[in-house]
């Protein structure tokens, strides 16, 4: 059986039905350096216990929060609206699936695109006091609004770009509509990994972790190795930074393969 395919997949190719989970709207950064053998991506290892791929590699992400949304989020770079077109959405989409990839990143591994003014430097987040906030933000005690407006930061949504656009297939449980984004590692933060979901957390390099993949001791979701492919095929980082030209929705679906169920990529 080909890495990554569920139970549920299985079932569903057997003539199962049952009625489709909602997706969620979700968003992922794929976070890169330069290496000393080429681009490297920051990831994380879900805990075994989660109900949503567990023991699986995957970049920094999560849902959309409602007040990801919200009108007053302090914000430079390319609009709402210009995001919305970029994505096929509205601008309320749009703005939730950036501000929730801004949000996510920081709270899973430390890193906050966001700085005091429109460019230059971002915000120093080594203080102390930022551990408290981050663990406010999974808590959702507070939004990532409140939280720019006190630091008088405004969120850079010039420092990410859109690179894929995935929805979990109908056969799962648990179902996504989810952005994929890159950025670069900002060379005055610092990665960490320091979040619940995950039992481990680096740096790694796209090759050796796609043979991780091959030889069955990496757990990855189709998604994932289709981007960690094009990490690994990218000359340097700043090059896998660049919004992708096409961005069809793409949606796997489960098929007989020649050695077992396999998932086949289809974008609709």
């Amino acid at each position: 059986m080909t890495p990554g395919i569920s139970d549920a997949a299985t079932r569903w190719l057997a003539g199962e039905r049952w009625d489709e989970a909602p997706p969620r709207r979700a968003s992922t950064v794929m976070l890169v350096r330069d290496g000393a053998a080429g681009p490297e991506v920051f990831m994380l290892r879900r805990v075994s216990g989660m109900a949503f791929a567990p023991s699986t590699m995957v970049f920094p992400g999560g849902g959309v929060d409602p007040r990801d949304v919200e009108s007053d989020v302090p914000w430079a770079g390319p609009s709402a609206t210009d995001w919305a077109v970029r994505l096929g959405c509205s601008p309320a989409e749009a703005q939730g699936y950036v501000a929730a990839a801004v949000r996510e990143v920081f709270e899973e591994c430390g890193v906050l695109l966001a700085g005091p003014a429109p460019d230059g430097p971002l915000a120093r987040v080594d203080d102390p006091s930022w551990r408290e906030v981050r663990a406010q933000l999974v808590d959702r005690r507070r939004s990532l609004a409140e939280v720019l407006v006190e630091r008088d930061l405004v969120l850079r949504s010039d420092l990410i770009v859109a690179k894929a656009h995935w929805l979990t297939p109908v056969f799962e449980p648990r179902r996504y509509d989810t952005w994929f984004f890159a950025a670069l590692m900002p060379e005055s933060q610092v990665a960490d990994g320091h979040t619940t979901e995950a039992d481990h957390a680096d740096w790694f390099v796209p090759d050796e972790l796609l043979m991780a993949y091959a030889g069955g001791t990496a757990l990855m979701l189709p998604p994932t190795v289709i981007c960690v492919e094009q990490i690994r095929d990218a000359p340097c980082a700043a090059d896998v930074v660049v919004h992708s030209e096409s961005l069809p929705l793409v949606m796997p679906e489960v098929v007989d393969g020649a050695e077992g169920p396999a998932m086949e990529v289809v974008e609709r």
